[in-house]
């Protein structure tokens, strides 16, 4: 019996379960965390390549990869001797000490993809260097070296990758159709194409050329190669991003342009695609009021960093980075995408102003009668104030601005006076010339909620109770900026506890919670007091809205961040204030509340990140006329 045996015997029996793994299986297990896919052989073979200085990778599968993989490459190459050592775990031209971990600058640099890939598939590289006369070819059967010789391939490198998982049916068995692998191949070679637009890719599937990109001179050719020119028109490029020690660039879709998935929302470190919770949630903060809930943005948007403050070295396959400093990163990022969104005010301001109409003399019985029905009610107030809100700041919206009948369709002029001199004519020309380009044509309003507006482009429809929202929404962030909520003092103040982390949070953070209109104060260890709520919210469980508060206000990690809860709480009040649908405005009002939207920060989108305006082109209504094929 064991019990019966010395302490020492039973010691070394138990020492003796352990052995050390034969090299094959070795390499096996470590292909397991490379190599999952096709995909990401093609990955891993590429990222070589580009490392190799290569100009132009062509890539060749069949089968979705699974019979046959090929890179082709124009890079430096190597010698027999580093061709033969490419092929020994753990060896690498990429890192010479563990200080170079440090500070990883190169797509590839764990030295186990080639000897891992070669264990698990039928394996060839060729490869030869600019200048040598003879190349090498090294033929490898399951991780064992069959064939060295000569050979005379083109100057670069060619890895041929045969029958993946031939010797592991466990692992092939768990593979898709070959439909979805050659799907996840291209996404793949998009990535790396994405990410290096100097470089030429082509992708050969099953002896037809599924697509090839040359060399692009900037991003914008290379979206527009491999997405259209229809999604190019709808991205806005970063704005100068650079902060400190990062710099950011590349493109954003423009508020209201969105996906029910990720799939377009690429993200790259330093040149390396990457996948991280961090920065998919720092992007949505940055599209925060713009971006409708289960939507995620387009983005094609590129990190770079100091090599030394991101760690590559997370992930087996290096899909994930961890930040030094994810705070400056987060920081970053929503200010830059903030700033852009805001800055594409101006052009899609310009597109959604009319075309200056020539004067001329119409005569009455010509003139269509398109003059509101004064019969039409009008709600007493065209911008409604929020309650308990106090007095409009300076350079609010004016709702004082008594309603008259207009005309639709016809600006209206400018009140007439007296011109005493030439000076004075010409200003007042510059002047009237200036208000002209700021008109815009509205047609009349559909079913009392769509107002219909003529631009040099075509039709463009408003929602009115979304634009409504939208001007309500940042006249009630700015007035929290500068002036702070208004607090509604409760009834019966109310405790609750909180853990110790969290109370240590709320005690750094009082001023933040009583700039957004909580009345928060200390009772005791652990134990807080509410004596008031923002004025504007309905709430009947003020701690457990706090615990809500408390957790949103964490995952922000900052004070900037911070005023998001704030502006969630707005945009969920200003929806009940806003113009409905059904609401009859005169068109004066209607005029206001167009002027009002193009003059808000993000005029695009409601708060809940609905449009507020569509347009219909004259060409799609040519075409829809059939004028046009």
């Amino acid at each position: 019996m064991l019990g019966a045996l010395p302490g020492n015997q039973v010691h070394l029996n138990r020492m003796g379960r352990i052995r050390l793994l034969p090299e094959i299986v070795a390499s096996q297990v470590a292909a397991g965390e490379v190599v999952e896919r096709p995909a990401s052989v093609v990955k891993e073979l590429v990222e070589n390549s580009l490392d190799a200085g290569a100009r132009k990778i062509d890539v060749v599968i069949r089968r979705g990869g699974i019979s046959l993989v090929r890179v082709i490459d124009d890079g430096y190459g190597m010698d027999r001797d580093d061709a033969l050592l490419s092929l020994e775990r753990h060896a690498t031209s990429k890192i010479r000490s563990a200080a170079d971990l440090q500070a990883v600058a190169t797509l590839g640099f764990r030295g186990e993809a080639l000897p891992s890939i070669a264990s698990v598939s039928r394996f060839r590289l060729t490869t030869r260097q600019a200048r040598a006369i003879a190349g090498t070819e090294i033929i490898v059967n399951g991780g064992k070296i069959e064939v060295v010789r000569d050979g005379g391939e083109a100057p670069g490198t060619q890895v041929e990758v045969r029958s993946l998982f031939y010797n592991l049916p466990a692992r092939r068995k768990f593979l898709r159709s070959e439909n979805t692998e050659s799907r996840n191949i291209e996404h793949q070679i998009h990535l790396q194409a994405i990410g290096h637009c100097e470089i030429g890719f082509s992708l050969m599937r099953d002896d037809r050329m599924s697509f090839q990109l040359p060399a692009a001179a900037m991003l914008s050719d290379r979206i527009r190669d491999l997405y259209g020119v229809e999604l190019l028109q709808r991205l806005v490029e970063l704005g100068d991003g650079a902060s400190g020690k990062i710099r950011i660039s590349g493109f954003i879709g423009q508020a209201g342009l969105s996906r029910q998935a990720r799939s377009q929302q690429l993200v790259f470190v330093n040149g390396r695609a990457i996948e991280s919770s961090l920065i998919t949630a720092v992007i949505r903060e940055g599209y925060h009021t713009a971006l409708m809930k289960g939507q995620y943005p387009v983005t094609f948007l590129f990190l770079e960093l100091d090599p030394a403050v991101v760690d590559v070295n997370v992930h087996p396959a290096k899909r994930e980075v961890r930040f030094r400093d994810p705070n400056g990163v987060r920081e970053a990022i929503v200010r830059c995408i903030q700033q852009t969104l805001e800055t594409a005010r101006a052009g899609w301001q310009e597109k959604f102003r009319a075309p200056i109409q020539p004067s001329a003399t119409v005569s009455p019985k010509a003139a269509p009668d398109l003059i509101l029905r004064s019969e039409v009610s009008v709600p007493q107030e065209t911008h409604r104030d929020l309650p308990h809100f106090g007095a409009p700041v300076a350079g609010g919206v004016d709702s004082g601005r008594t309603p008259v009948p207009g005309v639709v369709g016809q600006a209206p002029r400018l009140p007439g006076r007296p011109v005493d001199s030439a000076s004075e004519a010409l200003a007042l020309q510059r002047e009237g010339r200036k208000a002209a380009q700021q008109q815009f044509q509205i047609i009349g309003v559909l079913s009392k909620l769509y107002v219909l507006m003529e631009n040099a482009d075509g039709l463009v429809l408003v929602d009115q109770h979304a634009a409504h929202e939208r001007i309500l929404f940042e006249e009630l962030r700015r007035r929290m900026e500068e002036q702070g909520v208004p607090t509604q003092k409760l009834l019966l103040p109310q405790t609750f506890d909180v853990p110790p982390r969290d109370a240590d949070w709320i005690e750094r953070n009082l001023p933040i919670l009583q700039r957004m209109g909580i009345a928060i104060e200390s009772f005791g260890p652990g134990t807080f007091k509410i004596d008031g709520l923002p004025s504007f919210l309905d709430i009947s469980d003020a701690a457990l809205f706090m615990h809500k508060v408390i957790d949103d206000l964490k995952s922000a990690g900052d004070s900037a961040s911070a005023m998001r809860l704030g502006e969630e709480m707005i945009a969920k009040s200003v929806c009940r204030h806003a113009v409905k649908a059904n609401d009859p405005l005169r068109y004066l009002e209607v005029e206001n509340l167009i002027r009002d939207l193009l003059d808000c920060d993000l005029p695009y989108c409601c708060p809940h990140g609905r449009p507020t305006m569509i347009q219909i082109s004259l060409a799609e209504l040519e075409k829809k006329f059939g004028r046009k094929i």
